[in-house]
This record gives structure tokens, sequence and C-alpha cells, in this order.
């Protein structure tokens, strides 16, 4: 078993910046990543563009040098596997934790390759693993999809993209710019109110020329092999449909943390006890950082307000030494 004085669970922009923090403090350490190195942003469109400017991004004081102010998923990925490989971090790749155990002093981690110990437990796990489901009948046929890539797959097909917020926004106008025929279903009444500026005017003058048809107040009730049921404000409609993009967010692995002794709120938020101060959870030694902090809350915590947990984390746990 391999003995480290701290073990971080995710190897996305947080956990890394967690074990930049840990290296400059003389703290051995390891990052233990279920995928690729930031696999959460390896998992956006390739098109994807940030909110954050690239200064915003930034961890251990690496500069992120990017052609335009708002960075786009490649320039991402390329900046935090720079700085994996410059830092030498301790990064494991496609080791997904299967159980941690309070052992006397320290916590033991088994993962599908190899068995851990620390002190220290940094969780970094993210949100963007698990998608809210729809729950109905034919969601599991191959069609549908709650990942999105690219917009030339789509091309000359017929397809229906359920949300209304910036994912579903993004794939209903880049797939129609490729040729596809696009359906939208929304709940709401309207256009989420997320929705970036620049991009509500396009989607809703598509809408309105009738170039994406649009079911607002609508929800999907069944999806077969070539077609798709929905019920709206007038009625059940049938329409004929090649492929199903469900935009409907990401959840974080609250089971994982609640199996590991997390106290979680009571709210439908589900946020994680701990101490903003310290980021210390409920467990000794044991701590949170970056979006998963937020529970279900998932849009209240990004890379740029949350890059200093690694900070508060590493300075508790120096304290503690």
């Amino acid at each position: 078993m391999k003995k480290y004085d701290v073990i971080i669970i995710g190897g996305g922009p947080i956990g890394l910046a967690c074990a930049i923090e840990c290296h400059q403090a003389g703290l051995s350490y390891v990052v233990l990543e279920k995928g690729c190195v930031v696999n959460s942003l390896y998992n956006y469109p390739t098109t994807m563009t940030f909110f954050s400017t690239s200064e915003r991004l930034e961890i251990g004081g690496v500069p992120f040098v990017s052609i335009s102010a708002k960075p786009t998923r490649s320039e991402a990925l390329e900046y935090y596997r720079r700085v994996t490989q410059n830092k030498t971090l301790n990064v494991r790749l496609f080791e997904e934790v299967q159980s941690v155990e309070k052992v006397k002093n320290s916590y033991q981690t088994t993962t599908n390759k190899s068995k851990y110990e620390a002190k220290y437990l940094i969780l970094a796990t993210g949100f963007y693993d698990i998608p809210n489901t729809l729950g109905i009948e034919g969601e599991n046929l191959p069609k549908v999809t709650h990942y999105y890539k690219d917009p030339h797959f789509y091309a000359f097909q017929k397809i229906l993209v359920v949300g209304s917020n910036n994912s579903a926004v993004d794939v209903a106008l880049e797939t129609w710019r490729k040729g596809a025929q696009v359906t939208m279903v929304i709940r709401e009444q309207e256009i989420g109110k997320s929705v970036k500026y620049w991009v509500r005017p396009d989607i809703e003058n598509r809408i309105a020329e009738g170039s994406i048809k649009a079911y607002f107040g609508s929800e999907i009730s069944k999806i077969t092999e070539n077609g798709v049921i929905i019920s709206t404000e007038e009625g059940e409609i049938s329409i004929e449909n090649d492929w199903v993009l469900a935009m409907t967010g990401y959840k974080p692995n609250l089971p994982f943390l609640e199996k590991l002794g997390l106290k979680l709120s009571e709210d439908e938020q589900r946020k994680p006890e701990y101490n903003q101060t310290t980021m210390e959870t409920n467990l000794p030694n044991v701590f949170i950082a970056g979006v998963i902090c937020g529970g279900m809350d998932t849009r209240s915590l990004f890379i740029e307000n949350s890059r200093v947990h690694a900070e508060l984390i590493v300075r508790r746990i120096l304290e503690k030494e």
C-alpha cells in the first residue's frame, strides 16, 4: 500500500490546484482521477468557449495565455495538461476510487488499480459525471445522449434537444447551422434566464422565424426508435426523430459522499457540511474543494471562485501538522 500525507480524489482544475499547493508546502500527495486529466473539461463540447477569462482559470501562478479574452476548450486542455507536466504533478489517471475506509488515524483508499493510504483526504470530484435523467420510456436507446461533442455528427439529421439553458441553446444553434432539422422541448414558457446575453437574440430569432421548432411548456413522454412523443399544452404529438440530446444538466456523486460519512443538508440543494474557512467536513481530516461544495446547486461555484479552496485546505493541514 502506497502511503502519502494527502490523497486528492479528482483530477480536475481544482484537484490539480490542491496538488500544487501540497507540493509547495512539502506535503506528499497523490491525485486519483477516474478518467483523463481534467476529465470533465475533456467532455465539454469541442466548440465550447468559457464564460471566464483566461486569467481567472489560472492555477499555481502559471499564466494562462489564450488568443481571445475567453479561452476555448482546446486551449484549457492544453493549459492544464502543461501545468500538470511542468509541475510534475503526481496524478494517477484512469484510477476510479472504489472505497475509502477510515483506519485509525488514516484513510485507506482502494481504486481499480491499487491501494493508497493518507492522513488527509481532499474530495474534488466535481459534478459532470452523472447526468440528470428524464425518467421516461426509451431513454436508454442508443439514439439518446446526455453529452454533446461536435455538431458535424448530426448534419442532415432530425435532432430533438431537451432543455432551455446554455448547453441546450448552443447545441440547437450549432447543429442547425450544420444542416440538422432541430426541434426543442422546453418545460418552461421561455428560453432560460441564464442563457448568455449575446446568444439569446440568436436562438429567439431562429425560433420566431421557424428555423428551429420549439415546444414551450412541454415535456417528452416517450422515445421510440424512429420518433418521439411530446406532451404539449395542446396534447400529445408524435414527431419523427433520429437523435435526442438531453441537455438537462448534471449532478455530483452525492451517494459517494454519503457513503464516506459526510453530512449533507436536508433541503433540495443537498450541500455537504463543511467549514468555509478551512474547507474541512464533519469528518476529521477530510476536506472538500471545488464545485462539489455546492451540492445540487451546481451553478454557484466555478473554477474562478473555487481555486482559493486549495490554499485554505493546505493552510489548515499545515496548522494541524
